[in-house]
């Protein structure tokens, strides 16, 4: 779908993006009572503040490599102390959901730049780079809501469902059940990325 779209630009987006989401974190956190990422420097776009060699370099090479024609990372996670936030609970909640906000807002955003050109036929040749950056963020805003722990969907589902034994179980067992689900993601989220990517920039997929 992207084959157009050269690999380096695709790395960049992706790599931009998810610094994106662990900045919002980091200003929602904020916001909220807690100025331990602004004092770590991590409410920042330099990249070398955010590089996780795994998430940010490893796995999108390795991605590529295979030709698997998915492309996924992360940033290193921004810090918080939820003993400083006003409502620890509620906030936590919050401040997860920020960063899917971040990728539905980037989508979002390009995703109107998309419709415009359609609309006034200019600039044609910018729509496969606009359609990735809405593509892109609408996979990382997705999947980090699935409720797995480390995911922001746990936090913001230990909110609704405050059960210890539930917490426990899933922290414990919440890197398995992602590595699993994972394996499993592209038959769950693809179908909600397709759905979202034609609402947003008005092309249909099939």
């Amino acid at each position: 779908m992207f084959e157009q779209v050269p690999l380096i630009f695709q790395l960049i987006i992706l790599l931009f993006s998810v610094i994106i989401h662990e900045v919002f974190h980091g200003l929602a956190a904020l916001h909220f009572g807690d100025d331990t990422a602004e004092r770590m420097g991590r409410l920042t776009l330099n990249p070398i503040k955010h590089l996780d060699p795994i998430g940010s370099v490893l796995l999108p090479l390795m991605l590529v490599i295979i030709n698997t024609g998915f492309i996924f990372g992360w940033a290193k996670p921004v810090p918080y102390n939820p003993l400083k936030l006003k409502d620890p609970r509620r906030d936590t909640a919050l401040l997860a959901f920020s960063g899917p906000l971040a990728n539905f807002s980037l989508a979002l955003f390009f995703g109107l730049i998309t419709r415009v050109i359609l609309i006034t036929s200019s600039f044609i040749s910018l729509l496969p780079y606009l359609m990735f950056i809405v593509w892109i963020n609408l996979i990382l805003g997705i999947f980090n809501l699935m409720p797995i722990p480390p995911l922001d969907g746990s936090k913001i589902l230990f909110y609704f469902f405050p059960s210890r034994e539930l917490e426990m179980i899933l922290s414990q067992y919440g890197i398995i059940i992602l590595l699993f689900f994972i394996m499993f993601a592209g038959s769950i989220i693809l179908p909600l990325v397709m759905m979202f990517f034609s609402l947003f920039t008005g092309i249909p997929l099939n």
